[in-house]
Protein backbone atom coordinates (compact mmCIF):
# COMPACT_ATOMS: atom_id res chain seq x y z
CA UNK A 1 0.00 0.00 0.00
CA UNK A 2 1.19 3.51 -0.86
CA UNK A 3 0.54 5.79 2.12
CA UNK A 4 0.68 9.60 2.00
CA UNK A 5 0.76 11.16 5.45
CA UNK A 6 -0.30 14.80 5.60
CA UNK A 7 -0.09 14.87 9.38
CA UNK A 8 3.06 14.43 11.54
CA UNK A 9 1.18 12.31 14.09
CA UNK A 10 0.05 9.97 11.35
CA UNK A 11 3.61 9.66 10.04
CA UNK A 12 4.70 8.70 13.55
CA UNK A 13 1.93 6.10 13.78
CA UNK A 14 2.85 4.59 10.42
CA UNK A 15 6.48 4.34 11.51
CA UNK A 16 5.57 2.78 14.86
CA UNK A 17 3.54 0.14 13.02
CA UNK A 18 6.60 -0.85 11.00
CA UNK A 19 5.18 0.51 7.75
CA UNK A 20 7.77 3.17 6.96
CA UNK A 21 8.60 1.49 3.66
CA UNK A 22 5.00 2.13 2.55
CA UNK A 23 5.18 5.89 3.15
CA UNK A 24 5.36 7.70 -0.17
CA UNK A 25 4.74 11.31 0.94
CA UNK A 26 5.03 13.37 4.14
CA UNK A 27 4.89 16.98 5.37
CA UNK A 28 7.62 19.49 6.17
CA UNK A 29 6.93 18.90 9.90
CA UNK A 30 7.29 15.12 9.81
CA UNK A 31 10.40 14.31 11.84
CA UNK A 32 9.59 10.88 13.26
CA UNK A 33 10.76 8.33 12.23
CA UNK A 34 13.94 10.38 12.39
CA UNK A 35 14.96 11.77 9.02
CA UNK A 36 11.78 10.67 7.25
CA UNK A 37 11.23 14.01 5.51
CA UNK A 38 14.69 13.69 3.96
CA UNK A 39 13.85 10.25 2.59
CA UNK A 40 10.35 10.91 1.24
CA UNK A 41 8.75 13.57 -0.97
CA UNK A 42 7.37 16.51 1.03
CA UNK A 43 3.94 17.47 -0.32
CA UNK A 44 2.79 19.86 2.43
CA UNK A 45 4.68 23.02 3.36
CA UNK A 46 3.89 25.98 5.59
CA UNK A 47 2.54 29.28 4.30
CA UNK A 48 3.95 31.12 7.33
CA UNK A 49 7.04 33.29 6.89
CA UNK A 50 10.20 31.91 8.56
CA UNK A 51 11.95 33.40 11.58
CA UNK A 52 8.93 34.80 13.43
CA UNK A 53 8.81 35.08 17.22
CA UNK A 54 5.76 33.72 19.12
CA UNK A 55 3.92 37.05 19.08
CA UNK A 56 4.43 37.51 15.35
CA UNK A 57 3.35 33.92 14.64
CA UNK A 58 0.15 34.51 16.61
CA UNK A 59 -0.54 37.69 14.64
CA UNK A 60 -0.06 35.98 11.27
CA UNK A 61 -2.22 33.01 12.27
CA UNK A 62 -5.03 35.27 13.49
CA UNK A 63 -4.89 37.23 10.23
CA UNK A 64 -5.00 34.06 8.13
CA UNK A 65 -7.98 32.73 10.09
CA UNK A 66 -9.83 36.04 9.85
CA UNK A 67 -9.27 36.27 6.09
CA UNK A 68 -9.85 32.59 5.40
CA UNK A 69 -6.34 32.13 4.05
CA UNK A 70 -4.54 28.77 4.13
CA UNK A 71 -1.68 28.21 6.56
CA UNK A 72 -0.41 25.18 4.66
CA UNK A 73 0.36 24.62 0.99
CA UNK A 74 -0.39 21.27 -0.63
CA UNK A 75 1.68 20.36 -3.70
CA UNK A 76 -1.15 18.94 -5.77
CA UNK A 77 1.02 18.06 -8.74
CA UNK A 78 3.41 16.06 -6.56
CA UNK A 79 0.52 14.27 -4.83
CA UNK A 80 -1.02 13.42 -8.21
CA UNK A 81 2.29 12.02 -9.47
CA UNK A 82 2.71 9.92 -6.31
CA UNK A 83 -0.83 8.52 -6.65
CA UNK A 84 -1.22 7.13 -3.09
CA UNK A 85 -3.68 4.43 -2.06
CA UNK A 86 -4.26 5.84 1.42
CA UNK A 87 -4.05 9.46 2.61
CA UNK A 88 -3.87 10.25 6.33
CA UNK A 89 -5.05 13.72 7.33
CA UNK A 90 -7.02 15.58 10.04
CA UNK A 91 -9.84 18.04 10.76
CA UNK A 92 -9.03 18.69 14.42
CA UNK A 93 -7.12 21.97 13.98
CA UNK A 94 -6.55 23.99 10.82
CA UNK A 95 -3.71 25.83 12.59
CA UNK A 96 -1.83 22.59 13.30
CA UNK A 97 -2.05 20.79 9.94
CA UNK A 98 -3.70 20.73 6.55
CA UNK A 99 -7.45 20.09 7.07
CA UNK A 100 -9.08 17.15 5.32
CA UNK A 101 -11.49 19.42 3.48
CA UNK A 102 -8.55 20.86 1.55
CA UNK A 103 -7.41 17.32 0.79
CA UNK A 104 -10.81 16.26 -0.52
CA UNK A 105 -10.93 19.33 -2.76
CA UNK A 106 -7.44 18.61 -4.07
CA UNK A 107 -8.23 14.96 -4.79
CA UNK A 108 -11.31 15.97 -6.75
CA UNK A 109 -9.21 18.43 -8.75
CA UNK A 110 -6.40 16.02 -9.61
CA UNK A 111 -8.68 13.02 -10.08
CA UNK A 112 -7.15 10.88 -7.34
CA UNK A 113 -9.32 8.13 -5.82
CA UNK A 114 -7.21 7.43 -2.72
CA UNK A 115 -8.86 6.31 0.48
CA UNK A 116 -8.78 9.17 3.03
CA UNK A 117 -8.61 8.62 6.79
CA UNK A 118 -9.03 11.67 9.03
CA UNK A 119 -7.41 11.37 12.46
CA UNK A 120 -9.21 13.65 14.93
CA UNK A 121 -8.76 12.45 18.53
CA UNK A 122 -9.70 14.48 21.61
CA UNK A 123 -8.55 12.04 24.30
CA UNK A 124 -5.70 9.59 24.86
CA UNK A 125 -8.11 6.70 24.30
CA UNK A 126 -9.04 8.20 20.94
CA UNK A 127 -5.36 8.51 20.04
CA UNK A 128 -5.01 4.79 20.69
CA UNK A 129 -8.15 4.21 18.61
CA UNK A 130 -6.52 6.19 15.80
CA UNK A 131 -3.55 3.81 15.89
CA UNK A 132 -5.99 0.92 15.56
CA UNK A 133 -7.77 2.66 12.66
CA UNK A 134 -4.54 3.30 10.76
CA UNK A 135 -3.49 -0.29 11.29
CA UNK A 136 -6.82 -1.54 9.99
CA UNK A 137 -6.75 0.64 6.85
CA UNK A 138 -3.10 -0.17 6.16
CA UNK A 139 -3.42 -3.92 6.66
CA UNK A 140 -1.47 -3.97 9.93
CA UNK A 141 -4.19 -4.86 12.42
CA UNK A 142 -2.02 -7.21 14.49
CA UNK A 143 0.85 -4.71 14.72
CA UNK A 144 -1.58 -2.00 15.83
CA UNK A 145 -3.03 -4.25 18.52
CA UNK A 146 0.45 -5.02 19.87
CA UNK A 147 1.42 -1.34 19.89
CA UNK A 148 -1.77 -0.26 21.66
CA UNK A 149 -1.32 -2.99 24.28
CA UNK A 150 2.27 -1.86 24.92
CA UNK A 151 1.23 1.78 25.27
CA UNK A 152 -1.64 0.85 27.60
CA UNK A 153 0.78 -1.12 29.79
CA UNK A 154 3.13 1.86 30.06
CA UNK A 155 0.25 4.16 31.01
CA UNK A 156 -0.82 1.67 33.68
CA UNK A 157 2.75 1.65 35.03
CA UNK A 158 2.75 5.44 35.39
CA UNK A 159 -0.64 5.34 37.09
CA UNK A 160 0.67 2.83 39.61
CA UNK A 161 3.84 4.87 40.22
CA UNK A 162 1.99 8.12 41.03
CA UNK A 163 -0.94 6.53 42.88
CA UNK A 164 -1.34 7.89 46.40
CA UNK A 165 0.93 10.89 45.83
CA UNK A 166 -0.43 14.45 46.24
CA UNK A 167 -1.77 15.68 42.91
CA UNK A 168 0.14 18.88 42.10
CA UNK A 169 -1.90 21.57 40.37
CA UNK A 170 -0.42 22.40 36.96
CA UNK A 171 -1.12 25.07 34.38
CA UNK A 172 -0.04 24.07 30.86
CA UNK A 173 0.79 26.97 28.55
CA UNK A 174 0.57 26.00 24.90
CA UNK A 175 1.75 29.46 23.89
CA UNK A 176 3.25 32.44 25.73
CA UNK A 177 2.65 35.49 23.50
CA UNK A 178 -0.21 35.75 24.10
CA UNK A 179 -0.57 32.98 26.70
CA UNK A 180 -2.81 30.05 25.73
CA UNK A 181 -3.87 27.23 28.04
CA UNK A 182 -3.91 23.81 26.40
CA UNK A 183 -6.99 21.76 25.57
CA UNK A 184 -7.80 18.52 23.75
CA UNK A 185 -5.98 15.61 25.45
CA UNK A 186 -3.43 17.74 27.35
CA UNK A 187 -5.42 18.00 30.62
CA UNK A 188 -5.65 14.21 30.56
CA UNK A 189 -1.88 13.93 30.16
CA UNK A 190 -1.47 15.96 33.35
CA UNK A 191 -3.95 13.79 35.25
CA UNK A 192 -2.31 10.59 34.04
CA UNK A 193 1.02 12.02 35.21
CA UNK A 194 -0.34 12.54 38.72
CA UNK A 195 -1.25 16.21 38.45
CA UNK A 196 -4.39 18.30 38.47
CA UNK A 197 -4.79 20.53 35.39
CA UNK A 198 -5.84 24.13 35.96
CA UNK A 199 -7.56 26.31 33.39
CA UNK A 200 -7.47 23.65 30.66
CA UNK A 201 -10.47 22.58 28.63
CA UNK A 202 -10.85 18.80 28.46
CA UNK A 203 -11.39 17.75 24.86
CA UNK A 204 -11.77 21.37 23.74
CA UNK A 205 -9.56 23.87 21.98
CA UNK A 206 -6.77 25.80 23.62
CA UNK A 207 -7.90 29.22 24.85
CA UNK A 208 -6.22 32.53 25.61
CA UNK A 209 -5.62 33.60 29.19
CA UNK A 210 -4.33 36.85 30.62
CA UNK A 211 -1.08 36.96 32.59
CA UNK A 212 -3.06 38.32 35.52
CA UNK A 213 -5.22 35.19 35.38
CA UNK A 214 -2.12 33.03 35.25
CA UNK A 215 -0.79 34.73 38.37
CA UNK A 216 -4.16 34.44 40.12
CA UNK A 217 -4.42 30.71 39.41
CA UNK A 218 -2.09 29.96 42.34
CA UNK A 219 -0.79 26.77 40.72
CA UNK A 220 2.02 24.60 42.05
CA UNK A 221 3.80 24.30 38.70
CA UNK A 222 3.61 25.84 35.23
CA UNK A 223 4.35 23.59 32.25
CA UNK A 224 5.55 25.47 29.16
CA UNK A 225 4.66 23.40 26.09
CA UNK A 226 4.63 25.69 23.03
CA UNK A 227 2.66 24.07 20.23
CA UNK A 228 4.90 22.70 17.49
CA UNK A 229 8.19 23.50 19.25
CA UNK A 230 10.91 21.40 20.84
CA UNK A 231 12.55 21.59 24.24
CA UNK A 232 14.98 24.39 23.39
CA UNK A 233 12.21 26.74 22.31
CA UNK A 234 10.13 25.73 25.34
CA UNK A 235 12.97 26.64 27.70
CA UNK A 236 13.40 29.96 25.89
CA UNK A 237 9.69 30.78 26.06
CA UNK A 238 9.64 29.81 29.72
CA UNK A 239 11.47 33.08 30.34
CA UNK A 240 8.15 34.91 30.01
CA UNK A 241 6.79 32.87 32.92
CA UNK A 242 9.87 33.31 35.09
CA UNK A 243 9.52 37.08 34.84
CA UNK A 244 5.83 37.14 35.75
CA UNK A 245 5.65 34.34 38.31
CA UNK A 246 8.92 34.61 40.23
CA UNK A 247 8.02 32.02 42.87
CA UNK A 248 6.35 29.26 40.85
CA UNK A 249 8.24 26.15 39.67
CA UNK A 250 8.42 26.03 35.87
CA UNK A 251 8.85 22.98 33.64
CA UNK A 252 9.55 23.03 29.89
CA UNK A 253 8.78 20.11 27.61
CA UNK A 254 9.28 19.18 23.96
CA UNK A 255 5.68 19.78 23.02
CA UNK A 256 6.01 19.01 19.32
CA UNK A 257 7.04 15.43 20.05
CA UNK A 258 5.40 14.55 23.35
CA UNK A 259 2.38 16.78 24.03
CA UNK A 260 0.50 18.15 21.03
CA UNK A 261 1.17 15.41 18.48
CA UNK A 262 -1.52 12.74 18.66
CA UNK A 263 0.79 9.77 18.22
CA UNK A 264 2.40 6.99 20.27
CA UNK A 265 4.91 9.35 21.89
CA UNK A 266 2.13 10.96 23.94
CA UNK A 267 2.90 8.12 26.34
CA UNK A 268 6.53 9.33 26.50
CA UNK A 269 5.01 12.71 27.36
CA UNK A 270 3.00 11.27 30.25
CA UNK A 271 6.15 9.60 31.58
CA UNK A 272 8.13 12.85 31.26
CA UNK A 273 5.43 14.87 33.00
CA UNK A 274 5.17 12.31 35.80
CA UNK A 275 8.93 12.66 36.38
CA UNK A 276 8.61 16.47 36.43
CA UNK A 277 5.62 16.50 38.78
CA UNK A 278 6.74 13.65 41.05
CA UNK A 279 10.54 13.37 41.19
CA UNK A 280 11.61 9.82 41.95
CA UNK A 281 8.28 8.23 41.12
CA UNK A 282 9.31 7.19 37.62
CA UNK A 283 12.70 6.89 35.87
CA UNK A 284 14.23 10.09 34.54
CA UNK A 285 13.41 10.53 30.82
CA UNK A 286 16.17 10.62 28.19
CA UNK A 287 17.74 14.05 27.60
CA UNK A 288 15.89 16.42 25.33
CA UNK A 289 12.35 15.66 26.47
CA UNK A 290 11.69 17.74 29.57
CA UNK A 291 13.57 20.15 31.82
CA UNK A 292 12.92 21.78 35.17
CA UNK A 293 13.59 25.45 34.41
CA UNK A 294 13.06 26.52 38.00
Amino acid sequence: MRIASLLPAATEIVGALGLEDQLVAVTFECDHPVGIRDRRPVVVDTALPPGLDPGAIDAVVRDCVARGLPMYELDRDALAAIDPDLILTQDLCRVCALPSGAVDEALATIGCSADVLSIDPHTVAEVLDAITAVGRRAGATAAAARLVAELDARLDAVAAAVAGRPRRSALVLEWTDPPFVAGHWVPELIRRAGGEPVGCVDGGRSTTIGWDEVAAAAVEVVVVAPCGFGLGAAVEQAGAVLDRLPAVPVVAIDSASYVVRAGPRLVDGVEALAWALHPGAVPEPPPGRVARVR
